[in-house]
């Protein structure tokens, strides 16, 4: 496997910067398989999760990265554990809100999706 920290750093800039610019660009990330669990509700598959994060109560948002931690998650495929915290500023508001999401991703054709998702402010 490749440096599991490179490619954590290289999947959490996409997927943040796609979550702050269009996060209907998002859904290209999960599959039919794939959970996000956001706040104790949980959402299964890339329609049903890209609808949720979209139809988020707030029409700005902004992420600022703090850590990422990764592991690989399995001795027979190349998948990882991504831990990500940071902050977030919703619309127009001064205060940032601190986040912690983890990510499980599964290699597929050179590349990663996600399997599981757990976001937690």
């Amino acid at each position: 496997m490749s440096d599991p920290t490179a490619i954590a750093q290289q999947f959490t800039q996409f997927y943040y910067q796609q979550f702050d610019t269009n996060r209907n660009g998002l859904g290209s990330l999960y599959r039919d398989t794939s959970m996000l669990t956001w706040e104790n509700t949980q959402i299964q598959g890339s329609t049903a999760i890209t609808e949720k994060l979209v139809n988020l109560p707030f029409e700005k948002v902004s992420h600022k990265i703090v850590t990422i931690d990764a592991q690989p998650s399995s001795p027979s495929t190349a998948s990882l554990i991504v831990l990500v915290t940071g902050q977030l500023l919703v619309d127009d508001g001064t205060n940032p809100l601190q986040f912690t999401q983890v990510f499980h991703l599964m290699p597929e054709g050179g590349s990663y999706f996600v399997f599981n998702d757990v976001f937690r402010l």
